[in-house]
């Protein structure tokens, strides 16, 4: 089977949809340009089908690779065979195929290496041979005897045999993946504790699960525990079962017919299994179970990060960023609506300085000053005792402000960052934070595409992942984002262009210099005079930049200039219409009948009816909502049965964590989140939701609280 073969078989897609969207890959198109622009050509696939099969692509590719150059490996030392080279190609994982190449592949000294270098691989054969006896063995070995090689008597014989049968033994492929699976369907991941402390693997310190039901954020955990030192961990099985299967496996083809050459073989079996093949499979079973919860915390974290950046914007406001803190003060920054930050200064209302009134005054001289309409206040340390001072102010000024708690996570890495001084030189790094805080509220994409997805706080075990992979996840998720919701060319930052298809963070600073020497950009043909933009490039991202007071009526919307001229021919044949008006007289004139009479596709030409109907369209919405500031604002205050309002601020598999403003996130269990069964949290919930809650139970001592969304 080939790799379109293969891929169509997986994803259950057509070979001709994957063998166009492979090319279109190769051509080196990206994949939001794919999914919008040449639906036509990849029958209509989304960005997320795309990306995994662009995943799927490469590590099938990253196989075969390995196949063959396996093949050339055993092919070097004169050993490759047809019947080996089938088996080869029929390997579906890499697993198998370094098992076909383990008994080929260079190895460290090993007991049965030093065993055949002492000449006594003629005596292992002698045993598999199966036709002597105990005596006959005894006299034989006598002959292997070489006390220059280190063989003193007929023990150092036979256990040098025994070496050599074992290694032969653990080198075979088929029972490898026999004992492999064995482990994989009746096994059972077992923790214990290393050292009895107090620690949050406490429920981990007696604990087993079967390894194929093995959930992924547990099998985390008790990695980090292992880590930690607090864990001893290991996959049990039935050892007869193993041992069964091995010797009847490995004596299949033999004709053992004497006992002493039978019992030496069991022990071989018992040795291979016990010293070789048990602990290798033990690590390779742990990395597939720690692998595939990686992956699966990977896609949590993609969804989570994705409703995060997806949250509707706050347009049109002059916000204040509010930074809480005890000692250091509480920052202040006053951003207008295009997010330019206009004011800053610090104010003690809270413990040990506690100058309440004064800085009272303030926040209330900066709001009738700037016209502030909203306070986004920062959810870290001091928030609880923040928000309530923020809501009396609130209460106070009756109704011409308003308030909301903005999720800070990153905050401090921003306003540390070189992005942050170099948008921010002559302000403090406290201030840049309550400036990003404001931002966020203003624009969520914009402002958190300038942070590390992975210091957004939306994901678990992040930093237990394989970095790479988990950075190319998330990375694949922003640049979706951003070029769903389009970026406007004569005001984004570096970093929002960077997420733009096929531009990237150095021609993203060609833009912007661009326009910093030259103005305003009036088309988006003027991006081909920016360096390093050719027509390849431009081709990727001219749909998804806007500009929004453009004399091409198209350069406001997401239709792409390869389709312009279709376009104008579309309204020609509707009668000239208002681009607003196309749609319903599209429909009146078959959708089918204009995409064959224009040339363009149906589906794209359902997304440009779309496009120019409401060019100004902000896909995320516009649910912004503000908060009441009569609840609870710490976590003594709360008790049994109350009803909240939260914010989710983070997913998992086994629930959902929500913001009540008591500065301690509450969980909502899967078992809680709704009166139905509930398989996928993220079917009920995603970050960034406002929700209604009932109080369950509070551990003040233990910070925990515990959350229902039943009935609600």
């Amino acid at each position: 089977m080939n790799i379109i073969e293969s891929l169509s078989h997986t994803l259950g897609i057509s070979r001709e949809q994957i063998a166009e969207t492979v090319r279109l890959i190769d051509s080196g198109a990206s994949v939001p340009f794919i999914a919008r622009y040449r639906k036509e050509v990849t029958g209509n696939l989304d960005d997320q089908t795309i990306r995994i099969l662009s995943e799927k692509l490469s590590a099938l590719r990253a196989l075969f690779e390995r196949k063959n150059d396996v093949k050339r490996l055993i092919s070097e030392q004169g050993s490759m065979t047809d019947e080996l080279s089938a088996s080869i190609e029929a390997c579906a994982s890499l697993n198998e195929v370094e098992d076909i190449y383990r008994p080929f592949r260079p190895k460290r000294r090993t007991r049965a290496m030093i065993a055949r270098e002492k000449g006594l691989e003629g005596f292992a054969r002698l045993i598999l041979a199966g036709d002597s006896d105990m005596a006959d063995l005894e006299k034989s070995a006598q002959e292997y005897i070489d006390t220059d090689k280190g063989v003193n008597d007929t023990g150092d014989v036979l256990a040098g045999a025994n070496d050599i049968i074992a290694e032969e033994i653990s080198d075979d492929a088929l029972l490898r993946k026999r004992l492999r699976t064995l482990m994989i369907n009746t096994g059972m991941i077992r923790s214990s504790a290393k050292k009895k402390e107090q620690s949050v693997y406490e429920m981990y310190y007696d604990y087993s699960e079967p390894v194929k039901a093995a959930a992924g954020h547990r099998v985390l955990a008790i990695d980090r525990g292992e880590k930690e030192g607090f864990l001893s961990v290991k996959v049990v099985i039935d050892e007869e079962v193993a041992l069964h299967i091995t010797y009847e496996h490995f004596i299949r083809d033999l004709r053992l017919r004497k006992e002493a050459c039978r019992e030496l073989v069991r022990s071989a079996c018992k040795d291979s299994w016990k010293r070789l093949v048990e602990p290798s499979l033990q690590t390779e079973i742990r990395n597939i179970l720690t692998e595939d919860a990686q992956d699966k915390a990977i896609v949590i974290f993609s969804l989570n990060l994705k409703n995060i950046l997806m949250q509707a914007p706050v347009r049109n406001k002059v916000v204040l960023g509010f930074d809480p803190a005890y000692r250091t003060g509480c920052k202040l920054a006053v951003v207008d609506a295009t997010g330019m930050c206009l004011d800053t200064i610090v104010i003690y209302p809270h413990e040990p300085h506690n100058r309440k009134a004064e800085s009272e005054k303030i926040v209330c001289d900066l709001v009738n000053k700037y016209k502030v309409e909203v306070i986004a206040v920062g959810n870290g340390t001091a928030s609880g005792e923040s928000e309530r001072f923020v809501a009396e102010i609130v209460k106070k000024l009756g109704g011409v402000l308003a308030y909301c708690i903005v999720n800070e996570a990153g905050a401090s890495v921003y306003s540390a960052s070189e992005l942050g001084a170099k948008e921010f030189p002559d302000l403090d790094v406290s201030f840049r934070s309550a400036v990003s805080i404001a931002r966020r509220l203003q624009d969520p994409l914009a402002e958190l595409v300038k942070i590390d997805p992975r210091s957004i706080g939306v994901g678990q075990y992040q930093h237990d992942m394989e970095q790479k992979k988990l950075a190319m996840s998330l990375q694949g998720v922003v640049e979706d984002c951003v070029n769903t919701v389009g970026v406007e060319l004569n005001s984004a930052s570096p970093s929002l262009l960077s997420y733009v298809a096929g531009i990237g963070p150095q021609v993203a600073a060609n833009i912007v210099e661009w326009r910093e020497a030259n103005g305003r950009f009036t088309s988006r043909r003027e991006l081909l005079k920016v360096k390093k933009l050719g027509p390849a490039t431009y081709e990727q991202c001219a749909g998804f930049l806007r500009i929004s007071d453009s004399v091409e009526f198209y350069d406001r919307t997401a239709v792409h200039p390869e389709s312009y001229s279709a376009v104008r021919k579309m309204l020609e044949l509707l009668g000239g219409p208002e681009p607003s008006m196309a749609k319903e007289l599209a429909e009146r004139y078959g959708l089918n009948r204009l995409a064959s009479d224009t040339g363009i596709g149906t589906h794209t030409l359902t997304d440009i009816l779309e496009a120019i109907a409401k060019p100004g369209r902000d896909p995320r919405g516009d649910d912004f909502e503000m908060i009441s500031g009569d609840k609870p604002m710490d976590i003594k205050e709360l008790s049994e049965g109350m009803i909240l309002q939260g914010t989710v601020r983070n997913v998992s598999a086994f629930g959902a964590f929500v913001d009540i403003g008591v500065h301690q996130d509450g969980l909502v269990h899967i078992s809680e989140l709704a009166d139905r069964f509930v398989r996928d949290p993220h079917t009920v919930v995603s970050a960034g939701q406002r929700v209604m809650i009932r109080v369950l139970s509070v551990d003040i001592q233990r910070k925990r609280i515990s959350l229902s969304m039943k009935n609600m």
